[in-house]
């Protein structure tokens, strides 16, 4: 079984506007050769330019389910009508109250925009299960973009977070630190589905590369 890989271009340089096209078109082409299950979380901004030009689920890096006079928000409805498959929720660098992340995955569910929340540990992996999430993805805030995994740095953690979702609907991801198919693999040995990754993508002198040893493993 193939992994379940996201790819978070967050706001790096070689990541949004024309250049993330051209690293959307590479992820694109890794899932057509691989059959692999990946999907890409890019600038709202760009998320009408990519999601007409590649055939991957394009997935907003955050959103807010608010209307009216609320200048600079990213309104779910907007990200979901110019092409967006889902949507990151409450990651380490876009944190919401959980009061406020609740309301929103409801509220994407109504008009069908798929949620991937994050979550900083178990406590927190346990209230996001409640809210019946597409996909929970458990990131520890200070190896993010490390090259640390969390994977070695807490693998009995990761094996709790993935034995919560058992049973359930929601699908269970990590990230944070993870850079090779090494990483990949002891996260799908932990239990976990798949992974949500950023720097060792975009900040690689060959993401092709990289991504296909993930991938493939």
């Amino acid at each position: 079984m193939k992994p379940v890989i996201i790819v978070n271009f967050k706001a790096y340089e070689r990541a949004v506007g024309k250049e993330a096209l051209k690293l959307a078109n590479v992820c694109y082409g890794v899932a057509g050769q691989t059959k692999a299950k990946i999907m890409i979380s890019v600038q709202s901004s760009d998320i009408y330019m990519i999601s007409r030009y590649v055939g991957i689920p394009v997935l907003a890096q955050h959103v807010d389910c608010l209307y009216g006079s609320y200048t600079g928000s990213i309104n779910m409805k907007s990200v979901k009508d110019n092409g967006a498959w889902g949507t990151l929720l409450n990651h380490a660098e876009k944190r919401i109250d959980f009061n406020i992340l609740e309301k929103t995955v409801k509220e994407c569910k109504k008009i069908g925009l798929k949620t991937v929340v994050c979550v900083a540990d178990i406590n927190e992996a346990k209230k996001a299960k409640k809210f019946g999430p597409e996909f929970v993805a458990y990131e520890v805030p200070e190896l993010i973009g490390t090259g640390r995994s969390i994977t070695e740095a807490k693998p009995d953690s990761v094996k709790e977070f993935a034995g919560l979702f058992k049973n359930a609907k929601t699908i269970p991801l990590c990230g944070a630190g993870i850079s090779n198919g090494k990483d990949v693999r002891t996260a799908l040995n932990l239990g976990c589905k798949g992974v949500l990754v950023a720097s060792a993508i975009t900040k690689a002198k060959d993401p092709r590369k990289v991504l296909e040893e993930m991938v493939c493993r």
